[in-house]
């Protein structure tokens, strides 16, 4: 029996109860009554509408409602952001392209409490991953939630727990999951196509610009607007007229509350601790992910060690590295290298964001889009790659589809059978996958290498490291729960 059973705050199958969420939450008692009672949602039937709601709909979001809105009986019934100010032009795509308007909210906590949502894609700040994707879980919804799985290796595990105790269905956003070309490289790879597979690189050569400095508050009204970076033209002028329509308290969520500033906010909180986890968390997840594939590393490493700094910038406010090299070492002897670059650098032979794999007999390199090649022997000769290998050598039941729709179908399919085995990037894989990434980052910011124990996922007699698997400093209410 769980302590919170023993508590009497979940029923005899160990879901959350009603009366709990809403305390947790903090919902208000004038919700109450919309709130739907916490049970596994039904099975879908092939032709029975899924209704779906998007949390966070700048830039990646974007992409979450087109996805789902593009699929057969799938309706993006509620698009959910904290910044009102990006509803008309997101209600404006969704009826102009299916002929409907989705409904807005700005509190994920009403997503949770309409019974007639079936599903929620997360596409917020990596700080809300965890508990906004828990709570779906515990309200009965199932969860798709954009990379990296969470912002903290232990949130990760909790996201576990929450979709196995209330039976939902919990996709990770990593598509190359999904995608024909990166799956028939991995096969090749588990057919022995390059001999025995003795080391990985995974590569994130990413230009970034430099964030600079903003003072906190509002911006003045005849401030340049913000950009992502430094450099280009356009942007958001963060003004008081544009915060009235923000709730920044609930953008801080589980964070430290600290004052509006515009490198807080939209984008460029990928670069602070606080909210994001760098470029090695950021883009190279996707890369990690298929390092750990083709390695057929379901265990964790036993050693970590990683390096790097923020060079050239000196007047900036990010807090992350853009250049890091970090090394995962397994039991056997198997090497993981991944590298962050972010300033000036060259492609590793013809690649800047992909993956390579060394083997007995060659070498397979993969590019961003899943397209790969492979080379043999010390003068490279060119061997198989993913224009000559057809669909028919492998099982097409196994290629599930191209790209990101592949990988939102994917999802759908799950929820409408019910079975987590149908998924391409279940909850669990998509957490060993981002754990390399948080275990690489805690040991560049303790700048000194690390051993770790998979089996108890902590540190080896190392409280120090072991305190930075998770968030000391959560603030109520929005406080990821201990659901082990």
């Amino acid at each position: 029996m769980s302590e919170n059973s023993q508590n009497g705050d979940t029923d005899d199958q160990g879901r959350l109860t009603r009366r709990d969420f809403l305390k947790r939450t903090g919902v208000s008692a004038a919700a109450v009554s919309a709130f739907p009672t916490i049970i596994p949602q039904n099975v879908k039937g092939a032709n029975d509408q899924i209704n779906v709601a998007v949390v966070g709909i700048r830039s990646r979001g974007g992409s979450l409602i087109r996805q789902f809105a593009g699929l057969e009986d799938v309706r993006v019934k509620t698009i959910c952001d904290v910044d009102e100010n990006l509803f008309a032009d997101r209600v404006a795509e969704v009826r102009e392209e299916h002929g409907y308007e989705p409904n807005t909210e700005y509190d994920m906590r009403r997503i949770f409490e309409d019974p007639e949502i079936d599903a929620v894609g997360f596409a917020t700040p990596n700080h809300w991953h965890a508990l906004g994707a828990i709570w779906a879980a515990q309200a009965g919804k199932h969860v798709y939630v954009e990379k990296p799985a969470s912002h903290r290796f232990w949130e990760g595990r909790q996201m576990v727990h929450a979709a196995r105790a209330n039976d939902v269905i919990m996709q990770v956003g990593f598509q190359n999951r999904s995608r024909r070309n990166t799956r028939a490289a991995i096969q090749f790879l588990r057919d022995g196509g390059i001999g025995d597979i003795y080391m990985a690189r995974g590569l994130c050569y990413k230009p970034r610009w430099n964030i600079g400095r903003y003072p906190n508050g509002p911006m003045p009204s005849d401030a340049e607007p913000w950009t992502p970076t430094t450099r280009g033209e356009g942007g958001t002028l963060f003004d008081s007229d544009y915060l009235s329509n923000v709730h920044y308290d609930l953008w801080r969520g589980p964070a430290p509350e600290r004052p509006f500033n515009p490198n807080r906010f939209h984008y460029n909180w990928h670069w602070q601790w606080d909210y994001g986890n760098g470029d090695t968390g950021n883009q190279g997840p996707h890369q990690i992910d298929i390092g750990r594939w083709g390695l057929g590393k379901e265990e964790y490493p036993e050693t970590i060690r990683s390096s790097g700094d923020l060079f050239m910038f000196e007047e900036s406010a990010q807090n992350t590295p853009n250049t890091q090299t970090t090394i995962f070492e397994y039991s056997d002897g198997t090497i993981f290298e991944f590298g962050t670059r972010g300033l000036f650098t060259p492609a590793d032979g013809d690649i800047k964001i992909g993956n390579v794999f060394y083997g007995t007999e060659g070498w397979m390199e993969i590019d961003a889009g899943g397209n790969w090649q492979t080379y043999f022997g010390y003068d490279g000769e060119p061997g198989p790659n993913s224009d000559n290998i057809s669909e028919s050598e492998y099982d097409p039941s196994d290629l599930t589809g191209g790209g990101g729709g592949g990988h939102f179908s994917n999802f759908i399919a799950a929820v409408r059978s019910g079975n987590r085995e149908d998924l391409n990037c279940d909850i669990e894989v998509g957490h060993r996958s981002t754990a390399l990434a948080h275990l690489g980052n805690i040991s560049y910011r303790l700048e000194r290498q690390l051993e770790f124990d998979g089996e108890d996922e902590q540190f080896v007699d190392d409280d120090e490291a072991d305190s930075m698997l998770s968030r000391e400093d959560y603030r109520e209410p929005y406080v990821v729960p201990n659901l082990a």
